[in-house]
């Protein structure tokens, strides 16, 4: 069809402007030039990881070789720390009140309050494991109280509550 045809098929009203060819241009050609970016970009993405890469092995290979050449070798592994074996050790404590406050489970510090010197801690964090009850008391005063602490403390605590009176303040 010619365009004179086509003008003459299509009816315009008097308002539009004449219709007019279109000029002749060379086809373009779309999208050619962004693949070469990304495959350009992705070059040098995998050129970096490569190098990132190498230079982690050097590192690695590189710090064991220099600590040794340095005389030192691999770090030593200590050993776990040692539990302190724990024994029940009964304490006399001089007021009976303050044993009634305490309950299984809590921490205690034991003070011996010396006649003739200041007071001090014997056994600081003991755990208290029971409080017997007072039938047949013995009436020396106060209340027995059951401790967990470290063999030579418990040692410290037997000595030191036959001499003195014994107080505890919990933790």
């Amino acid at each position: 069809m010619s365009p004179s045809a086509l003008s003459a098929a299509v009816t315009c009203p008097s308002s539009c402007p004449p219709a007019r060819p279109v000029p002749a241009f060379p086809p373009l050609r779309v999208g050619r030039g962004g693949y070469r970016l990304r495959r350009a970009l992705r070059r040098r993405r995998r050129a970096a990881a490569a190098a990132m890469a190498v230079l982690a092995a050097a590192l690695a290979v590189g710090g064991t070789e220099a600590q040794a050449s340095r005389g030192g070798g691999p770090p030593e592994v200590k050993p776990p720390p040692a539990v302190e074996r724990t024994v029940s050790a009964p304490v006399r404590i001089a007021d009976a009140a303050t044993v009634r406050l305490l309950r299984p489970g809590d921490r205690v510090d034991v003070v011996a309050a010396e006649r003739t010197g200041p007071p001090r801690v014997v056994a600081a964090g003991a755990r208290v494991v029971e409080m017997p009850s007072s039938e047949g008391d013995t009436g020396d005063g106060g209340a027995l109280v059951v401790l967990s602490v470290p063999r030579d403390t418990a040692r410290v605590l037997v000595g030191t509550g036959a001499v003195t009176r014994l107080a505890v303040t919990l933790c």
